[in-house]
């Protein structure tokens, strides 16, 4: 991997980390593109940089993270039912990362699903700044739905919020908050796993720096961006967006051109 190729895929994490599209979806499909899926290496990257995005939220909601001690206990509690699923699920998730038309239907659709979840979450909506024990645990459940590739966590969490009568910005902040847990234990597993088989070498190691360090001045911009326009316009133009590239990949790969990870 060169470092533009890091640049180019950190730059995608940054952008899409905390966007209802799948970043870790668009990462393996740049990859292929660029010729490094079959890379060991590129599976650790993609992961480990996913560190740097979420470390824009620990930034950006420093406050919120200096609550009670009730704060940290909810978002335990919302992540959970990910961390279970997806000790047991391990094996089956690695398989589904080596597959794009997985990734493709994915997306195409959650973004069917997130084109009409606007008119299915209608009525009214309420603010809240922290869920209570009942609608976390709901929200990690609804998170358990990102361990196929392309589902997108922001998409599966934010719906969640949705559903428990949240409004957008409500929504979009505590997935952004129940992000940091979650992929920070996802990036701890890889690495520890990469270490195991294969210890990074120090040019490895600079890549991984370099790449965090891009997607979290990345995400920085991203985030308020996001929040912003969702709080505004919906999640119609994500969803057409996921559908595009979902329909974009599937006519590709029926073309012939092979996507896959080798």
């Amino acid at each position: 991997m060169s470092y533009w190729h890091a640049l180019l895929l950190a730059i995608i994490e940054g952008l899409t980390e905390f966007l209802p599209v799948s970043s870790t979806g668009h990462m393996i499909i740049v990859a292929n593109l660029l010729g490094i899926g079959q890379l060991t290496f590129t599976d650790t990257y993609i992961t480990s940089i996913q560190l740097g995005a979420i470390l824009s939220v620990v930034v950006l909601y420093w406050r919120r993270f200096v609550q009670s001690f009730d704060f940290y206990l909810k978002l335990a509690v919302a992540f959970v039912p990910f961390g279970i699923l997806g000790f047991l699920l391990k094996d089956v998730i690695e398989s589904l990362l080596k597959n794009v038309a997985v990734v493709a239907w994915a997306l195409l659709v959650g973004g069917v699903v997130l084109v009409f979840i606007d008119k299915v979450f209608s009525g009214p909506r309420k603010e809240v700044t922290t869920p209570n024990f009942r609608q976390a645990l709901k929200i990690g459940l609804f998170q358990c739905l990102a361990l196929v590739p392309g589902v997108s966590r922001s998409a599966a969490t934010i719906v969640g919020g949705l559903a428990q009568g949240f409004d957008r910005r409500s929504a979009a902040d505590f997935s952004f908050l129940l992000a940091v847990p979650t992929m920070f234990v996802i990036t701890a597993y890889q690495l520890y796993k990469t270490y195991k088989i294969a210890p990074p070498g120090a040019e490895d190691l600079k890549l991984l720096l370099f790449g965090n360090v891009v997607a979290f001045i990345v995400a920085l911009l991203a985030v308020k961006t996001f929040v912003d326009f969702v709080s505004r316009f919906g999640f119609r133009a994500f969803g057409l967006y996921r559908i595009v590239v979902g329909v974009v990949i599937l006519v590709m790969m029926a073309l012939g051109i092979d996507l896959h990870v080798l």
